[in-house]
C-alpha cells in the first residue's frame, strides 16, 4: 500500500509539471498572476521555475530515491498548494480552473484543496512510514549495495 501511495504522490508531481513544461511558460504565468499574491517579477520566476521543482520531487518521490528529502519537499510543496488556493477561495477571485496541470487537466479550486489537502496528509504518513516506504525504491537497493 505505501508503495502505491508513494508512485500516486510522485506521478501527481510529474503530471502537474510536465502539463506545464510542455506548454508555453506565460500559460503557466498567467495562471500565478491569476492568485494575485506575488509582485510581477516574483510571478515570472515561480512560473519559469516552479514546475521544474515539481518535475524534480515527483522523479525522486516516485522512484524512491532520497526519499525522506523528496517526502518533505512534497509536504511542503502540497503545503504551499493549500495555502495558495486556500487564500483564493477565501479572497473570492474569480478562478474556473486551478492551473495546476497546465493545460492537461482541468480542476476547479474547491476539487484542488480537497485533492491537496488529502495529499499533504498521505505524504504525512508516508514519511512517518519511512521503512515500509522504501520498499521496491533506488534507497533500497542502495542500502544493499
Amino acid at each position: 500500500m505505501y508503495i502505491i501511495l508513494r508512485i500516486a504522490i510522485g506521478a501527481i508531481f510529474l503530471v502537474s509539471s510536465l502539463g506545464k513544461l510542455f506548454s508555453s511558460y506565460q500559460n503557466f504565468l498567467y495562471v500565478v498572476q491569476a492568485y494575485q499574491l506575488l509582485p510581477s517579477g516574483g510571478e515570472v520566476l515561480i512560473a519559469q521555475i516552479f514546475p521544474w521543482i515539481e518535475l524534480l520531487v515527483g522523479i525522486f518521490v516516485l522512484l524512491g530515491l532520497w526519499t525522506p528529502w523528496a517526502l518533505r519537499g512534497a509536504l511542503v510543496l502540497f503545503g504551499i498548494f493549500v495555502v495558495v488556493v486556500g487564500q483564493a477561495l477565501i479572497r473570492g477571485l474569480p478562478l474556473e480552473n486551478c492551473g495546476c496541470f497546465g493545460e492537461w487537466i482541468h480542476l476547479k479550486p474547491q476539487t484542488v484543496i480537497a485533492l491537496d489537502s488529502l495529499s499533504l496528509l498521505l505524504s504525512f504518513v508516508l514519511l512517518r512510514n519511512l521503512p515500509r516506504v522504501k520498499k521496491f525504491s533506488l534507497d533500497s537497493h542502495f542500502d544493499q549495495v
